[in-house]
């Protein structure tokens, strides 16, 4: 069984507080942590808890032009995923970084707080589909314990009345087998087939699924699967705001969000 867990998920967006507004509607949820630490790359962001997990958005800063989201909403043609930042227990963390230099992986940075918790976010190009960062953090045994991305006390503004978790991360690219595989090299576990037939790692709750682009944008974070305990709210919700797409499919900030 893998120990690698989806524990956050990052897009980035133009517009910061629409984006905000659009998943607190739909979902019933609320902001918990607003990071000013981003500051230093010229954005802004949230996180919102979705069950136990993360979502959060990034956006650069008014009057700030030449920052690492704003090149990335270039490249990716608007807004759309980001990061996938997945949570491994501490005594295996070594470990990962070793196999991260024999795969030749250059870093991006190491973000850390002392004795919090420490990680490692790795080079898009070294890594490619979307940016990709593994950390350990203090409180690990514990599935709604602290994660320190999300501020002190996350708790408080967890709500599962519609949201309960992220349960897959999309991304798309012109050779997903290929793809699966590198993720694979450094995640761990054999690469499988998910019901369509696309190559898939499988996590410690949720998994990580390749396909070929289906919005005619290019390689990178292109969807999740949301499990939703209430999706008849969320998707009448959906409607309501213009933000549903297909029978289980909601779109926002250039996401294909999945009720599952």
């Amino acid at each position: 069984m893998s120990h690698v867990r989806i524990r956050q998920i990052c897009l980035v967006a133009h517009d910061l507080d629409r984006i905000q507004q659009q998943i607190e509607s739909v979902f019933g949820v609320e902001v918990c942590h607003r990071d000013p630490g981003v500051g230093r790359y010229g954005l802004h962001n949230w996180l919102i808890p979705f069950g136990d997990q993360f979502l959060e958005t990034v956006a650069p800063k008014p009057g700030e032009h030449d920052t690492p989201g704003g090149r990335y909403l270039q490249r990716r043609g608007g807004d759309g995923g980001y990061m996938v930042i997945m949570q491994v227990p501490r005594q295996t963390f070594a470990g990962y970084e070793s196999r991260v230099e024999e795969l030749g992986i250059r870093l991006v940075s190491q973000p850390g707080e002392g004795e919090a918790g420490f990680g490692m976010q790795l080079h898009p190009k070294d890594m490619p589909g979307a940016i990709a960062e593994l950390r350990w953090n203090a409180d690990e045994e514990r599935r709604d314990g602290d994660w320190w991305p999300a501020g002190a006390n996350w708790q408080r503004a967890k709500h599962t009345e519609i949201v309960e978790g992220i349960r897959a991360a999309e991304i798309q690219t012109a050779d997903p087998a290929a793809l699966a595989e590198r993720w694979s090299a450094l995640l761990g576990g054999s690469v499988a087939a998910d019901e369509e037939g696309n190559p898939s790692l499988a996590l410690d709750g949720s998994s990580i699924r390749f396909l070929t682009p289906r919005d005619g944008r290019p390689e990178g974070l292109g969807g999740l699967d949301i499990s939703s305990s209430d999706p008849a709210t969320a998707l009448e919700r959906a409607e309501q705001a213009g933000c549903r797409t297909g029978e289980n499919l909601i779109t926002i900030c250039g996401m294909r969000l999945r009720l599952v």
